[in-house]
């Protein structure tokens, strides 16, 4: 039987967050029986000069690989035969060649298949033209000019031409460069037909791809309370299933590992974004703030409320490029006042290898870092006294010349005979390689035109315009800021008893969602999370201000610190350059609880007990 469009549900399974996920997902999904479509997120900013490197040494690559080798071949014959149709963003830098080499083995495989490609997202001709304009390119960021040695420079495109492939008839859709989410809101465009102005309708479907687009992210991975989740070697992949008003339902595959609550869709939907009620995507204009959440049975969680406007008229472009060369090196030191140790082998190499660089007339290091892995360097002055009796030396450099660097990592060695005792784990020389740096700027829509191939036709796609007021600007929550203990008893806690907490990065900005465990917990936090305390605990990481959003519908706060990642992504030397530890870190904050209400606080139990209570 034939349903309408305001009659279908449409199941959604993501497979893939990122190029290197577990082979495990597809194949769990397509077994299942519950989708109708698969989807893949393989994109990073590290990922585009990875795979732009892969294409200069042979023409063939430039795409993720395993989506061919390793997902596809594991599925494809059953996708095929059960109807269900597929998109990825695997074809990165190159997506014709990952067509053709999915041909390839749809031929071996002896099946049929339709492979449509989605282009037009590579800025890379306009590089020329963009550096003679009269109003040159700036960084988003930083505000500095577009930088000599551009690698690739590749725009956000969005669900249109994902929506035009399948209108076509594609199985399967290949694109390049797009916004995670477009390959989900895509497909709901084609199933449902909504138009490119029926903006809440776009906001749902994109905030289903923001959800699922993070692979395990959405049921249960990365999740505060870690504890609870089971059964993490068969975690289930996330399943949207979307009905034509908007509304969805996440879940998972039966009888996998993992969780789906509402409070581990919370922790997603804040995973790295900046303003709650602009978040900005080439399709639409989102508001998440009154999105909320309800659990209609076990792992199972009802998603609905996502409003939407229209778009801004630009892209946002990611370019990367080379600047200089990069190093790390690691050593193990084990015993009484191990950090202590650690710190001071890191000085003593940067001291000798400096004053060699010197000697040899090279230039002094562009940057370097000391971090001491073990012994919470990470935490700053937050760090708990008494010590570790083994750390990680992580000594990091940069330099213009790649021999300087192979310098350094010809004396990291010696420390193993000349300093400190109990120094092992040098794991072999490190290696010099090229420091690739991001870049982002916007970019006008009507300076590009996507594409789709298929069948051997070329087919423009028509992208609305969009309007002209560019990127807002931020906007801080005006909720009142309530006394955190309103006069009664109260005693103190770390948050991670109060709240639950994930963070993420853009660039060299860091965002750290914080959900109350319990709405009436919320003004306690909103009275002592206040910005400018968040920004004092953080202090040590974060150089910019700190801007709080509140998102009442999942009683929560967003915050959004500025210069918080040492550079960003590939450009900052620190271990954790994405931010993924930076909720952890403000999660140990303390805050005061009235005793009243301490009965809907975590209890001390587990692994939670270290959290300095």
């Amino acid at each position: 039987m034939n349903l309408s469009p305001q009659q279908r549900t449409v199941r959604i399974g993501g497979a893939s967050g990122f190029w290197g996920d577990s082979s495990v997902g597809a194949p769990q999904l397509v077994a299942s029986g519950q989708i109708d479509y698969l989807v893949f997120d393989y994109l990073a900013e590290l990922t585009m000069s990875i795979l732009a490197a892969a294409r200069q040494k042979n023409a063939a690559l430039g795409y993720a690989t395993d989506f061919v080798t390793v997902a596809m071949r594991a599925v494809l014959k059953d996708v095929v035969q059960r109807g269900i149709r597929v998109v990825s963003n695997a074809g990165g830098v190159n997506p014709q060649a990952c067509a053709a080499a999915l041909q390839t083995l749809a031929e071996e495989l002896g099946v049929n298949v339709k492979i449509a490609v989605v282009t037009g997202d590579d800025v890379m001709p306009l590089i020329p033209q963009l550096r003679e304009a009269n109003e040159p390119v700036r960084e988003l960021q930083s505000g500095v000019p577009l930088p000599e040695r551009v690698v690739t420079a590749n725009a956000y495109l969005g669900a249109l031409p994902v929506k035009a492939a399948l209108d076509e008839g594609a199985n399967v859709v290949i694109t390049g460069r797009c916004v995670d989410s477009a390959v989900t809101l895509g497909v709901l465009m084609h199933e449902f037909g909504w138009s490119v102005d029926d903006h809440d309708r776009l906001a749902a479907g994109s905030l289903a791809g923001h959800i699922i687009e993070c692979g395990c992210q959405a049921t249960g991975g990365l999740f505060t309370d870690w504890d609870c989740v089971p059964d993490w070697a068969h975690i289930g992949y996330p399943i949207v299933e979307c009905t034509f008003d908007g509304d969805f339902t996440v879940t998972k595959p039966a009888g996998t590992g993992g969780l789906v609550t509402p409070a581990v869709l919370a922790e997603q939907i804040l995973y790295e974004i900046g303003d709650p009620s602009a978040y900005l995507l080439p399709d639409v204009t989102c508001d998440f703030t009154g999105v909320t959440l309800n659990a209609e049975g076990p792992d199972r969680v009802s998603v609905s409320g996502a409003r939407g406007r229209a778009p801004t008229s630009t892209y946002k472009v990611c370019a990367t490029y080379v600047d200089g060369f990069k190093l790390s090196a690691q050593l193990t030191i084990v015993g009484f006042d191990a950090d202590a140790k650690a710190r001071r082998t890191g000085e003593a190499i940067l001291e000798r290898t400096s004053e060699l660089l010197s000697a040899r007339g090279l230039p002094p290091y562009t940057e370097t870092m000391i971090e001491m892995l073990g012994a919470e360097s990470c935490y700053g002055p937050h760090a708990r006294a008494g010590g570790t009796r083994e750390a990680v030396l992580r000594l990091t450099a940069t330099h213009r010349d790649k021999a300087a660097l192979e310098l350094l990592a010809r004396e990291v060695a010696p420390a193993g005979t000349s300093w400190a005792p109990g120094t092992t784990g040098g794991g072999g020389r490190a290696s010099a390689s090229p420091s690739i740096r991001q870049y982002a700027f916007l970019l006008d829509k009507s300076r590009l035109q996507p594409r789709v191939l298929i069948d051997g036709r070329t087919l423009n796609v028509r992208v609305p315009a969009g309007t002209a007021q560019g990127v807002e600007a931020p906007r801080a929550s005006d909720a009142p800021s309530d006394v955190a203990e309103s006069g009664m008893d109260a005693v103190e806690l770390p948050l991670i008893r109060v709240a639950w907490g994930r963070s993420g990065d853009k660039g060299d900005n860091s965002n750290i969602g914080i959900i109350a465990r319990h709405l009436q917990l919320l003004p306690v936090l909103r009275g002592q999370l206040t910005p400018e305390r968040v920004a004092q605990h953080l202090a040590h990481l974060v150089r910019g201000p700190v801007t709080r959003y509140e998102v009442p519908g999942i009683h929560a706060f967003n915050f959004v610190c500025e210069q918080a990642l040492g550079g960003g992504g590939m450009k900052s030397l620190r271990n954790d350059a994405l931010g993924k530890g930076m909720a952890q870190i403000l999660l140990a904050m303390p805050v005061r609880i009235p005793v009243a209400l301490l009965s809907l606080v975590r209890p001390v139990n587990g692994p939670t007990q270290g959290t300095g209570q």
